[in-house]
């Protein structure tokens, strides 16, 4: 082998259709295209969402709802999750940063610590924002919360 006689592989190569190339060809003619109407003509294109004529999806249906263009969302954290963190690390305090770097949330989320599951561990959980419950049972252990 050599790279005088290098060929694709059997069946993974297939000849292009040349059209508009005469009679002869049999793809002649109308070059594929069918007879008449806009789609045979060149600079031809759909409007997006449209339907044959038939009233289109987005003007059928009714709007609704709204988007709140002052909504804060937070990244959801439970105790139960601290708690692993903590045992498995032995931490005293845990961070936005320490949640960062074991991959529960990513640099540009805000955190919220909600009170599911049970805490243990002493500790000063820093965070955006924290749920009633969770506060009073981080600080039922004797631990501390910093809101940033």
């Amino acid at each position: 082998m050599n790279l005088s006689n290098l060929k694709p592989a059997e069946g993974s190569t297939k000849t292009r259709k040349r059209i508009g190339r005469g009679p002869g060809s049999g793809l002649g003619g109308t070059s594929t295209r069918g007879h008449k109407g806009a789609k045979s003509r060149s600079g031809y294109s759909q409007k997006i969402g449209f339907e044959g004529g038939q009233m289109p999806i987005q003007r059928r249906l009714p709007k609704f709802g709204f988007k709140n263009i002052n909504r804060v969302e937070y990244k959801a954290i439970n105790l139960s999750t601290l708690q692993g963190m903590a045992e498995a690390q032995q931490l005293t305090k845990i961070g936005i940063n320490d949640l960062i770097e074991a991959g529960f949330i990513s640099a540009s989320q805000l955190v919220k610590i909600l009170a599911k599951g049970s805490l243990t561990a002493k500790l000063e959980v820093e965070a955006h924002a924290f749920s009633k419950s969770a506060e009073a049972a981080i600080q039922a252990v004797g631990g501390t919360v910093v809101k940033l």
